[in-house]
Formats: structure tokens, sequence, C-alpha cells
């Protein structure tokens, strides 16, 4: 699913990408694999999270192609327009007060950057209920709710992509 998504978008050969909710680190190796000369950091609120991606990711680290940290995304530890790229892969139903979270995500990337988003569920298959249920917190978007939320934060440019038979999703929006 995630190399579905990154097929999707143009990855930047150099500068900066952020991958937030970097889980255990998979999706950062992809975009190593796919950015020849670029930097990765990786945020995660989870500190479970961070050791396990900081360990798959140790020769990137060391090499000074990657960084991974605890932070959320409600609160980017970064500058205004630092990145060339924002990814999110199944992260963002467990994000708090999305807009505000989305508006963050804008904050720190470059004027023409791309934000991809992919997630396993487009919140129109009839499971999102059962798992709103089981996970605390959790929400599942449908792509109109992603695209209406995109645009009222300050995205252009939105784009959803589906795969029907998975119920995937991904939408990419520039800065």
């Amino acid at each position: 699913m995630a190399n579905w998504g990154m097929d999707l978008v143009s990855v930047p050969q150099q500068g900066k990408i952020l991958d937030i909710g970097c889980g255990g680190g998979g999706n950062i190796q992809r975009l190593l694999r796919r950015s020849a000369n670029g930097m990765v950091e990786g945020v995660d609120y989870s500190p479970v999270s961070v050791k396990k991606s900081t360990k798959v990711n140790a020769e990137a680290i060391k090499n000074g192609r990657c960084r991974v940290q605890e932070a959320n995304v409600a609160s980017l530890p970064f500058d205004d327009e630092t990145f060339d790229m924002v990814t999110a892969f199944e992260t963002i139903y467990f994000w708090p007060e999305i807009k505000n979270s989305f508006g963050e995500v804008l904050r720190v990337m470059k004027h023409g950057a791309t934000f991809l988003i992919v997630n396993e569920d487009d919140g129109l298959s009839g499971n999102n209920e059962k798992w709103e249920k089981l996970i605390e917190g959790m929400h599942t978007y449908t792509p109109d709710e992603l695209t209406k939320l995109l645009a009222a934060t300050g995205f252009r440019d939105i784009t959803v992509h589906r795969k029907e038979n998975n119920h995937w999703l991904a939408v990419t929006a520039m800065k």
C-alpha cells in the first residue's frame, strides 16, 4: 500500500522529507531509497515507535540522511517552510484536531511542496464503524471529508486517488 501511494507522487531526489507517524520506520526506508540525495526525518508520538524506527534506520542516521524523534503532529518541532515533501501513512485516523494538525503540516512545508496521505481504509468500505468503535479516538475520513478539510486549511491542487477493490485511499495536496 505504501509503495502504491509513493508511486502517485514524485519523491524529491534532494531536499528534506518528513514522515509523520513513522511507526517502525519502514516508510522512511522506502523514502530514502526513492530520494537518492535526500534527507528523511521521521516523527512519532510513541517512544516505542521512535526507538524501533531509529534502529531500523540506524545506518541512514549514522550517514546523516535520516533523523527520528518523538513529536506530536499538533506541534511539530520544525521551522516554517522546512520540508519539500511530507507524508502520513496510516496515521491521520488518530490526529487530534485534524484541521489544526493539517495547519501544522502546511506550516512546515515549503511553497510548492507535496503532502501525501495514504490510508488503508477510504471511509467507504463499511468497516470504518467497526474500527472506530474498537479504537478510541479513531476516525476514518472519506475522500470528501479530507478534500474539504485540506482546502479549508489552505492546501491547493488536492487530488484523491482510490484503489477501489482494496478501499485504499491516497490524497495529494500542495502548498
